[in-house]
Parts: structure tokens; sequence; C-alpha cells
């Protein structure tokens, strides 16, 4: 298997694409509380309109609903996610993907300045 990950053009990227399990990777907080239920989480899954927030360190699960959404101009992707104590969107930044498929990861940026990487679980 190639360690080989090629940029996917978000513009053309169908948006269930984004569902499915996804273990955070790397997260850098900056202004976003560290206490929030997106800055704990380890794993997020992105079932049809139902999001699952999941924290393996402190054992707790949130659920809530997310959506894809684009901006009008370059119809770059956006993920809305409201759990019952936060709701916020992010820009999807960068998504890379393998030649078969098998692994990929996307980056995020939040509008409270947080940064997450997840990678497909």
């Amino acid at each position: 298997m190639s360690d080989l990950l090629l940029d996917i053009n978000l513009q053309q990227l169908p948006d269930d694409y984004f569902s499915g399990g996804w273990q955070v990777a790397n997260r850098v907080l900056n202004r976003n509380d560290p206490g929030s239920p997106l800055a704990l989480a380890t794993r997020l899954l992105l079932d049809t309109d139902h999001l699952e927030a999941q924290s393996e360190d402190f054992g707790s699960t949130q659920t809530g609903q997310w959506a894809v959404m684009r901006d009008e101009v370059l119809n770059r992707p956006y993920l809305s996610f409201e759990l019952p104590s936060e709701a916020t969107r992010a820009l999807v930044m960068r998504l890379r993907r393998s030649a078969d498929g098998l692994q990929s990861h996307f980056n995020l940026y939040f509008a409270s300045g947080m940064e997450m990487q997840l990678d497909r679980a």
C-alpha cells in the first residue's frame, strides 16, 4: 500500500464523501474553549444528518446534527456542526486521498480558530 496521498478538488467533491467515521489525528485549539465537545473529541461519526462527537479520554459522547454547506462564489465546502452545548462551522481546507481510496484525511478550520485533521477511521 502506498503512502502517497493525492489532493482532491473540493469544489467537485460530492457532499456525502464526508460521511462515515473519522479519527481526530491532530488539533490546534487557538481561541477555542478546550472543554468544548469538538475540542475534546477523539472521533467523529458523520452519518446522514446525525453527528456523534466521541471522546475516548473522557468516555463521553455528544450527539447532534451536521451538514455540508457551500459558499456561493467558490463552492468551497463548510461543515456545520450542531451539538447540545456547541454550534459552529468549519471550512474544509484540504482533502487528501490515496489512489486506492483506502486512506484519506481532511483538514478543518473552525470559526473559533481551531484547526483539526481527521483521518478516515
